[in-house]
């Protein structure tokens, strides 16, 4: 596509997102009715859907526009609902059902970690009392916490983000003023992002009554810590050494580690699946009512891509990876060939700052000169001592920069990475 066509179109998107932005609080909503109270997900997409992002995004089925040139869909997906996007620009390539509101399981902790991360130093300490842990799940996910231990912030977020640590969840909330306060934040984070599936119940993504998300949602979210330098840190993390119990040994303090893998299979592999070339997170989730969940971020030949599956039908062993990575093969061969069906929207504010006075001929606040600075001041996340990861630095090529009220919304932008992850292609 030629560059002012594609700049024209792409300032169409923009330009859409704020009438959808805008279109929020008139009396007719984008949004799809509220969720009903069961835990588990109907067998079909429901007739109405919410448009967010794209007339194409609210209609059931699959959605892409394939053309000569573009590689035809892998046919063995049997997720009810996924989107793939591109990271940067925020085009999403295909989906199908992309906002069917389905159980979200794990995945839902990157909601908490998006709203949660920014409000504690990684260096603050806590020592857990049996309170923090008293209303966790049965049959959670757990990282192990010991009550009267005491861990970093960066231990905690560890837990959350590698062994999916409903435990480690809990503790955070409650340094964060409780559950309730949590959830709350988090709904109210979720409005804010225009995740209008997304509804919170619990802060870990426990199987509940109207707790629900969307691939759609799920992939915006994403999108949105991964912004965030610890988020990405924690979320390309493999391996760690986590604090285990304090014995006393010759008459000293020892405090004992373990080491704590992650469970994102594409990130660390598993016995029926390699590592996947470029990969960088993001999160997973498996419970009874949502089955197998995940959202992951990948980069190749300078492309970096967004994707979402939920719940698979097929009942293979890691298939929620497996039909991940043909998603995010496919994706690779499309870029660049392919026409959207919708894109990712911005924030509400940036969205609403893009269409105010000063904003450049694209529709977005900030013109070349701030992304030329935020370019020259963009720092890698490396993982911190005591964990093997692959921290994911942000590098801003040329993107033009929407102004929120706490900072700068990227609409274009690049998570590079290291090359570590690129010599660790699929075998």
């Amino acid at each position: 596509m030629p560059a002012p066509m594609k700049t024209a179109r792409r300032a169409l998107l923009v330009a859409s997102a704020v009438v959808s932005s805008l279109a929020l609080t008139a009396p007719v909503s984008h949004a799809a009715p509220k969720p009903s109270p069961s835990t588990s997900p109907s067998a079909t997409p429901p007739a109405g859907m919410s448009t967010v992002g794209g007339e194409r995004l609210g209609q059931a089925g699959t959605q892409v526009n394939l053309a000569s040139g573009v590689p035809v869909l892998p046919k063995d997906l049997t997720a009810r609902s996924w989107v793939i996007a591109d990271a940067e620009s925020g085009d999403v390539l295909a989906a199908h059902n992309a906002h069917w509101r389905l159980p979200p399981a794990s995945t839902m902790k990157m909601l908490f970690a998006d709203t949660v991360l920014p409000k504690f130093p990684k260096s603050v300490e806590h020592k857990v009392v049996p309170s923090d842990l008293a209303d966790v799940g049965a049959g959670s996910s757990m990282v192990g916490i010991k009550e009267g231990e005491t861990y970093s912030v960066h231990d905690l977020w560890l837990g959350v983000f590698l062994r999916s640590g409903n435990d480690a969840v809990h503790v955070l909330s409650k340094m964060n003023g409780g559950i309730d306060k949590t959830v709350k934040e988090m709904n109210e984070h979720a409005e804010e992002l225009q995740a209008l599936d997304t509804n919170a119940v619990s802060p870990d993504g426990y199987d509940a009554p109207h707790q629900v998300s969307s691939a759609y949602d799920l992939t915006l979210i994403a999108r949105s810590g991964l912004q965030k330098k610890d988020f990405r840190e924690y979320c390309s993390t493999v391996t760690a050494k986590f604090p285990g119990s304090t014995s006393k040994k010759k008459g000293k303090s020892v405090r004992e580690t373990f080491e704590i893998q992650n469970t994102n299979r594409l990130l660390a592999g598993d016995s029926d699946i390699p590592v996947y070339q470029g990969i960088a997170g993001v999160k997973n989730g498996n419970t009874t009512n949502a089955g197998a969940t995940f959202t992951g971020v990948a980069e190749r030949n300078g492309k970096v891509l967004l994707v979402t599956v939920m719940n698979p039908e097929k009942s293979e062993h890691n298939e929620v990876y497996k039909e991940t990575a043909r998603l995010f093969d496919w994706g690779f061969k499309a870029a660049g060939k392919v026409q959207p069906v919708g894109e990712l929207v911005p924030p509400k504010s940036a969205a609403q700052a893009s269409a105010q006075p000063g904003s450049n001929n694209s529709g977005e606040a900030g013109g070349t000169g701030d992304a030329e600075k935020s370019s020259k001041s963009a720092v890698g996340a490396s993982a911190a001592s005591g964990s093997t990861g692959i921290g994911v630095a942000l590098g801003i090529t040329g993107g033009a920069l929407v102004l929120l009220a706490a900072g700068a919304f990227l609409i274009n932008r690049r998570w590079p990475l290291p090359d570590l992850v690129r010599r660790r292609g699929r075998s």
